[in-house]
């Protein structure tokens, strides 16, 4: 048994039979995997909210003002006291930045486009969609999962803020925490039953479900980033390390971040 299991070592090892290495198509299919799993642990504590809320994910809407053409939000959550547009993160390492900076840094490497900043945008987009009377009532929050360590400067870890950073495992808490306090201020809803079912109308009837068009804005972003991205992990890497890969012949013009590389 034990000679065995040794020559099965030996023969995957000889056949390059390492399970964190495939194609490019797989490790694609793997990065999307994780960010379905980031979605879906927002979606599980989404269902759990009173009935008198209202949900949507993955959303598409028009928006002439972005690059696309169209604005993609994970999630929007609307309640009497609030509605809350959540955009998702699912990076791995040590985040730095600040509610007022343009780009965040990953791992004292990789600049990010600051999330917040991006979902305002959303937050933008959503408004032409509604009566300006409700425009005051957005809560911009971002959710990381926990494969990162938060180091973000401000108030955004305060359940004062209107521009919230959340680890996934606390989004049922913020929220509720968040609307603790607003019931606080305000005696009596900030949106009527009527009205916030209004809202939660006006937005999924503008949301594009068409694949051809989600096709077009996932095209055209993918066109005007042309981010370096690693094959396994899908974190971003430096221009010099994403040609230092491209130029060697092990790495078959793929690119890998530095650890990924070791494992080649």
């Amino acid at each position: 048994m034990f000679i065995s299991l040794f020559k099965r070592k030996k023969d995957e090892k000889e056949s390059g039979g390492n399970k964190s290495i495939g194609t490019r198509g797989e490790k694609e299919r793997v990065a999307l995997r994780k960010g379905e799993i980031g979605e879906y642990k927002i979606d599980i504590q989404l269902a759990q909210f009173p009935k008198s809320y209202y949900y949507l994910n993955d959303i598409l809407i028009k928006n002439s003002k972005s690059s696309s053409g169209y604005s993609q939000i994970d999630h929007v959550v609307f309640t009497p006291y609030g509605i809350f547009v959540i955009e998702t993160k699912n990076y791995q390492g040590t985040i730095y930045g600040a509610k007022e900076r343009k780009t965040w840094i990953v791992n004292g490497k990789f600049k990010m486009m600051n999330p917040l900043m991006q979902n305002f945008g959303h937050i933008q987009a959503l408004k032409r969609l509604i009566n300006e009377l409700y425009h005051d009532y957005f809560i911009n929050v971002v959710s990381f999962s926990k494969r990162c360590t938060l180091k973000i400067e401000g108030e955004v870890r305060k359940v004062s803020s209107n521009e919230l950073v959340i680890y996934d495992i606390e989004f049922t808490e913020y929220i509720e925490r968040k609307i603790a306090v607003l019931k606080l201020q305000n005696r009596e809803p900030i949106i009527r039953e009527a009205e916030l079912l209004g809202i939660y109308n006006a937005i999924s009837d503008a949301n594009i479900t068409a694949a051809q068009a989600r096709d077009i804005h996932k095209t055209r972003l993918q066109n005007k980033q042309r981010v370096n991205l690693c094959v396994t992990c899908n974190q971003p890497v430096s221009d010099k390390v994403a040609a230092f890969c491209r130029s060697n012949k092990k790495f078959n013009r793929q690119i890998y971040c530095y650890d990924h590389q070791k494992m080649i």
